[in-house]
């Protein structure tokens, strides 16, 4: 029986373990934590989400500059087969109001639990706390894989390794990119990892950053743009943070932030404080004689404008500028934000960069090293939250997995 080891328990990895072990495989999984899927149950402490209900080519957008080669693996496994294989294992899911898809309890346990009762009745080995170290300087092929393990090394060579070690983020969970340059020395090439659905630093006033963070700015809209002709606009809301700002929106804009940034120094995300208002309503209240009521008082009598979303003003304007109606006017409808930095890549929701596709062929093995293929967030790509970054994942696994069979001379399992 052949044997195939794949490295990393999250969601591409026990994917790809389920293919090949389907296909009566001797499949080994190894993993440097205690236990598999432990960012899949972080993520799924809110409220799992599974993947989104919006028609494919929607779907298929959100992979941004990476969309050509993503869509080919959601061809093979995309939103709608995701929600019937977790039909397939008991658990029945739902659409809510955003069109994204979750499991009717919500939870991520449940579903992990039945997905390694199926794994392991279907033979899959686990090796756990087994640290991928490389390979064996000492062996003549680049298939003979090192582990550090609680009993000492281990060296185990397979007919072909999968890899699913993730990106960088949360690496307390496991994933922390050491294998990055292990890939680099064999000649794989790899994009430099970077933060993505992350927050960023702004450098509030000592005051602000004391009474607002972990204040939400709420009915709230943003925008931005890049040289490269990008742009972004959406409404939403996100949270002030003791140095910046994080949340769903700023996330949704975080690619774009970041590499702006990267290029430039710093960027600016605009901030509509009232997208629910014209700029002609939001002047002609401003411009409302005010007596002897302060600016505060003024603004949330005649537009509703309190708390946070006053004190950010005051973050951007002088003490003067507030009292220019004009100025004022046009501040609330475009407050600008100016981004330092993206907060580091360890607190990040995921990671940019990885193994350049380019590297892989269609099928995610490796040009470089035949017989190495590489699956999940290690992969040079990215995608806002709501359901895409697990769908693609676990799709490039069932990829990795049919590409182990083809490289194995082994017929497909039935689509």
């Amino acid at each position: 029986m052949k044997t195939i080891a794949v490295i990393g328990g999250g969601p591409a990895g026990l994917m790809a373990a389920e293919v090949l072990s389907a296909r009566g495989l001797a499949v080994h999984l190894y993993d440097a934590m205690p236990s598999v899927g432990r960012k899949f149950l972080l993520a799924g402490r809110g409220g799992l989400n599974l993947t989104h209900s919006e028609p494919f080519e929607h779907f298929a957008s959100r992979f941004g500059e990476r969309r050509a080669q993503v869509e080919p693996l959601l061809h093979a496994f995309g939103p709608e087969a995701l929600r019937e294989w977790v039909h397939g294992l008991g658990i029945q899911t739902f659409v809510g109001s955003s069109g994204r898809v979750f499991p009717t309890d919500m939870k991520a346990a449940p579903l992990l639990r039945a997905w390694l009762h199926r794994l392991r009745e279907a033979g899959v080995h686990f090796h756990m706390r087994h640290r991928w170290l490389g390979w064996s300087e000492a062996g003549a092929a680049p298939s003979a894989l090192r582990f550090a393990t609680p009993t000492g090394e281990l060296e185990v060579t397979p007919e072909a390794t999968v890899l699913a070690l993730g990106g960088a983020s949360w690496s307390r969970l496991g994933s922390d990119g050491a294998w990055v340059p292990w890939l680099v020395a064999r000649g794989v090439e790899v994009a430099p990892l970077a933060p993505a659905n992350c927050g960023f630093d702004i450098g509030w006033t000592p005051y602000f950053a004391e009474r607002f963070a972990g204040r939400p700015f709420k009915s709230v809209a943003v925008f931005c743009g890049d040289a490269q002709g990008r742009r972004f606009a959406r409404k939403g809301e996100f949270v002030a943070t003791a140095t910046g700002i994080e949340g769903s929106l700023v996330y949704a804009a975080s690619g774009l932030l970041r590499d702006e940034i990267a290029s430039q120094g710093s960027a600016t995300l605009w901030l509509d404080l009232l997208p629910d208002r014209t700029p002609e309503q939001v002047r002609a209240a401003v411009l409302h004689p005010r007596g002897a009521r302060s600016v505060a008082s003024h603004l949330k009598s005649r537009l509703g404008l309190e708390g946070i979303k006053t004190a950010v003003l005051h973050e951007v304007l002088t003490r003067d500028e507030m009292h220019v109606p004009e100025k004022l006017a046009e501040t609330i409808k475009a407050l600008p934000l100016r981004l330092v930095a993206p907060r580091p890549i360890d607190e990040a929701i995921s990671s940019a960069g990885g193994v350049r596709f380019e590297a892989l062929d269609a099928h995610l093995m490796s040009t470089a090293l035949p017989g190495l293929f590489c699956a999940g967030e290690m992969l040079d790509w990215e995608a806002p939250t709501g359901g895409y970054l697990l769908t693609a994942s676990v799709a490039s696994g069932v990829v990795a997995a049919r590409g182990v069979l083809r490289h194995l001379g082994l017929s497909l399992p039935e689509s």
